[in-house]
């Protein structure tokens, strides 16, 4: 126990140095997403409403217009106060909860292929390798690395299931299971339809250990209909409607004008519209979308085609994986031990709202799947060495044989983080809206000698970072901001106090001492540039100047 105890901690300090190191520096900036987490933050930690005046909004922040599950911001409330209005404060509930998965990661799987009545060492020794492996993954690391709540609903995921499982030896955790579930439903929308399916899927597989825990079923029943109530009376609004009426692969008229144009090219048979229906159609599209998050160049070469999670050269597995992927699929349904049927269950399930999107593959909306993928490579890494232990009698043979394994997983993960803690910042700063941090800082400094800041739309959401970098009191920004509210749902600050954000910004001129911000291509002649912001790439971001 002293050397599981011992790697298990080593794991966990490399899973929390591999998420907080640098965490304020790498990613390079915050997305406007980020942004907007630690400023509902710091709103709601000084007068418990957020940014637009909405006291303890339970099912929603209206943010952009998205109707963000608000838990990730009441979760940033308290590191906001501790370390102030920053990148790390912003990002530390992610990396916080990211490290925690891996170590529920351990116990999870450990009780997972165990019956609970014996104590085999294979089993702990399994839980090891799939927890090291979430630790190392370049997907999860990504991920705890930024304020994505998908990370944050994923801790809460796993959590249910574990506690779960341990509530047929201690009947009490059931209602904590629910609660834990429920609250990934308040963090992310893909949870929002995992989740359902995922408790319906133990609850029929286990019901027959839990009927005899009657009062434990009926207080998880009672709890958790209390708490998702809220949740479902606003999943029946316009607005929670609106991100997937958005990016929806059913509202793509591309589809429909395919069809049309293929049913006209069979002059209009009644064979051809049987077969090019829209019924049809999106049900083809639907599998491509869904089977498109299986891409091998996905999963181990190139990792997600958006920078934000993905280096780019190195899947969001490691090629190591991909003998131990497979075996560990085969194997895992070969010998069916404990509840291998959950892994398969869970991770088919986890890619169900994710086809739904036109963007697929997609690393984020698949995250609830994780640590899916990392047990079952996991499985086929144990069985390996196992298989090593057992059959190979030369000792020196072995031995050679484990070290050459692992020097090739020193070997992945170190060019991984090469990548990562090198080049990625500077060859995708431009994909975390680097510049914006530097522009405002120059405004703090300089703007009391203006009346007035006209800063560019053009790279987005301009409104949330000064409100972010300036920790401009919440109050103010409520009786001061002229908002504009879209039909479609989306929001848009038009100016607050001084600063302004017009879609053209040189047309504002007036008598009024001004001071502009615009991307390069869009300075005037006449202007005098007072300061040039820089991406870390070299490529200029935004221009200062005065006309």
């Amino acid at each position: 126990m002293r050397k599981i105890n011992l790697f298990l901690f080593l794991i966990l300090v490399l899973a929390v140095f591999l998420r907080f190191f640098q965490l304020g520096q790498n990613p390079p900036s915050l997305t406007w997403d980020e942004a907007a987490w630690g400023y509902n933050a710091y709103a709601l930690g000084i007068d418990s409403k957020d940014e637009f005046g909405k006291f303890l909004p339970i099912t929603y922040l209206e943010s952009f217009g998205d109707f963000k599950p608000p838990v990730y911001a009441y979760l940033s409330v308290l590191p906001v106060k501790i370390f102030g209005l920053n990148e790390f404060s912003t990002r530390f509930a992610s990396a916080l909860l990211g490290s925690l998965t891996v170590f529920l990661t351990f116990l999870l799987t450990k009780d997972l292929f165990s019956d609970g009545t014996r104590k085999e060492d294979r089993y702990v020794k399994l839980g090891l390798t799939a927890s090291f492996i979430l630790a190392i993954s370049p997907w999860h690391i990504l991920l705890s690395r930024a304020a994505f709540e998908a990370n944050v609903a994923t801790f809460f995921i796993v959590l249910g299931v574990y506690l779960f499982l341990r509530a047929k030896y201690i009947p009490w955790l059931l209602p904590l299971s629910v609660i834990s579930f429920v609250i990934s439903m308040y963090t992310f929308n893909t949870a929002r339809i995992v989740v359902p399916i995922l408790l319906v899927g133990l609850l029929i597989k286990c019901i027959k250990n839990f009927l005899k825990f009657k009062k434990q079923l009926l207080a998880s029943f009672v709890i958790g209909v209390a708490i998702v109530v809220p949740l479902l009376l606003f999943l029946v609004t316009p607005q929670a409607k609106l991100r997937f009426q958005e990016v929806n692969i059913f509202s793509d008229i591309n589809v429909i004008e395919r069809i049309n144009q293929e049913t006209k090219n069979d002059y209009n048979s009644v064979w051809s519209k049987i077969i090019h229906n829209r019924r049809f159609a999106y049900t083809v599209e639907y599998l491509r979308h869904y089977f498109d998050n299986f891409n091998p160049s996905f999963l181990f070469i190139k990792g997600d085609g958006n920078p934000k999670f993905s280096v780019q050269d190195v899947g969001q597995m490691y090629l190591w994986e991909i003998p131990f992927f497979i075996a560990g699929i085969f194997l895992l349904i070969r010998k069916k031990e404990g509840g291998w049927w959950l892994v398969f269950y869970w991770l088919i399930i986890s890619i169900i709202p994710a086809a739904t999107a036109r963007e697929t593959p997609h690393a984020l909306r698949i995250e609830s799947s994780l640590p899916t993928f990392q047990i079952l490579s996991a499985f086929g890494l144990y069985s390996f060495i196992s298989f090593l232990n057992f059959r190979l009698k030369n000792m020196i043979l072995k031995r050679t044989a484990i070290l050459m394994l692992f020097i090739i997983i020193a070997f992945n993960l170190f060019y991984f983080l090469n990548n990562y803690f090198l080049h990625y910042p500077r060859l995708y700063s431009s994909e975390w809206q680097y510049g914006y941090k530097d522009a405002i800082l120059y405004i703090k400094q300089v703007q009391t000698q203006y009346d007035k800041v006209y800063f560019t739309n053009v790279l987005g959401r301009p409104y949330i970072y000064l409100l972010f970098y300036l920790q401009y009191n919440p109050q103010d920004f409520r009786s001061e901001a002229n908002i504009q509210r879209e039909v479609f749902g989306f929001v848009h600050i038009n100016d607050f106090g001084k600063y302004s954000f017009p879609k053209d910004v040189k047309a504002n001129r007036d008598n009024r001492k001004n001071l502009y911000f615009d991307v390069p291509y869009n300075i005037p002649g006449e202007a005098k540039i007072l300061k040039t912001f820089y991406l870390l790439n070299g490529e200029i971001s935004l221009v200062a100047y005065t006309i």
